[in-house]
């Protein structure tokens, strides 16, 4: 079985050719820079050129692209952008305006020329990746079985009410809804409606003979970490996904997830961390806690404390690097070798369980790595 799991985050996008008739460590992956960074690029590339900028294509992830268009609108020249571009920055197409942006149709946008950066938006791009690989005489059009997409979606919040409110309560009900890691997952026919960035690589997928899977990156992190064999064996365990944007932590026990935060990494120091992750292992965080200082929020299932001495913390994600010298001295999880592919990992074991004829080859090609629970 071969599945093309794609980890897309702020710094890079993480691409795993999972085989299920290989050692998993022997997979074939590329770490390269994320398409929010690529489009960044090219919009400094107009800037420095002196050309307009025309967006098109489909909401994707924000942050350094977002950057880069402002600061070209500074700069005083203009950006034009399709509504289905124009609502990476905001879902609201109004306040996309007031930015400087010009709204424009499709056909609009196909009638402008002169000096004009023509660039498209989207979180995934399988004809390049298609490309790279056949470069070395992998054809994925021909062999590939399956296809896992992970992006992290602040969803679509209604007018008025708060974005990191509205992340939260999605976290919060999907847990309630199915109480395992992969109940972020869907298939693209289930994915919902709310989640207009997960909707946005459904409609950029030119595969429509695979199934393809759609996940949340910090629980595809997180369900990645438990990959990891000293890791998939602990319970109870809290396993945080320190994101360059967001970091997420999850209190696992026997019976499943017990409690979980969401925060901005930006937003929290490392005493504050810690001090979350000792509240999250006590039973006593609380939602306010969290959201009072400008994270999304916290949700606890068990209120009773974990004992001190059965206290362990598993750490991934790209600035994990914060709590390299905590005095929780969290383990450092790399399942197969490999912390970039963590959540690649994760996205491969939520295929097999939303999946279930590739439940069996998948958990046994994990199993033979490195023996790993399931969650």
């Amino acid at each position: 079985m071969l599945i093309l799991a794609v980890d897309v985050g702020t710094g890079t996008q993480d691409i795993l050719l999972f085989d299920s008739r290989r050692e998993v460590e022997n997979c074939l992956k590329m770490v390269m820079p994320s398409p929010t960074l690529r489009l960044a690029d090219a919009v400094r590339g107009a800037t420095r050129r002196g050309d307009d900028v025309l967006l098109t294509g489909v909401l994707m992830g924000g942050g350094p692209c977002a950057w880069a268009v402002e600061d070209h609108l500074k700069a005083g020249y203009r950006v034009y952008a399709t509504p289905s571009a124009a609502r990476t920055f905001n879902d609201d197409l109004e306040a996309v305006a007031a930015m400087g942006i010009t709204l424009v149709s499709e056909d609009e946008a196909g009638a402008l020329n002169g000096g004009l950066a023509r660039l498209r938006m989207a979180d995934f791009d399988y004809q390049s990746i298609a490309e790279a690989f056949a470069r070395f005489d992998v054809d994925l059009d021909r062999y590939l079985d399956g296809l896992a997409v992970a992006v992290f979606d602040h969803g679509n919040a209604p007018s008025g009410v708060s974005d990191r409110l509205f992340r939260f309560e999605y976290l919060a009900d999907r847990i309630r809804a199915e109480n395992r890691l992969s109940a972020f997952a869907f298939l693209a026919k289930d994915v919902p409606s709310i989640m207009t960035r997960m909707q946005a690589v459904v409609d950029c997928v030119p595969r429509d003979d695979v199934p393809v899977l759609l996940m949340d990156t910090a629980p595809a992190a997180v369900l990645g970490a438990f990959q990891d064999s000293s890791v998939g064996g602990r319970r109870p365990a809290i396993v945080a996904n320190v994101g360059n944007f967001h970091c997420l932590a999850f209190r696992l026990g026997d019976e499943g997830i017990e409690g979980v935060f969401e925060h901005h990494t930006g937003e929290i120091s490392v005493d504050q961390l810690e001090t979350f992750l000792d509240l999250l292992a006590e039973g006593s965080l609380t939602h306010e806690q969290i959201f009072d200082s400008n994270g999304h929020g916290a949700l606890l299932f068990r209120g009773d404390p974990i004992p001190p001495d059965s206290r362990y913390i598993a750490v991934t994600g790209p600035r994990r690097g914060l709590l390299r010298r905590s005095r929780h001295h969290p383990y450092f999880a790399t399942p197969f070798g490999d912390m970039m592919l963590t959540g690649c990992y994760g996205l491969v074991r939520a295929y097999g369980d939303v999946v279930p004829e590739a439940r069996e080859v998948i958990d046994r090609a994990l199993a033979g790595g490195d023996g790993s629970a399931l969650w």
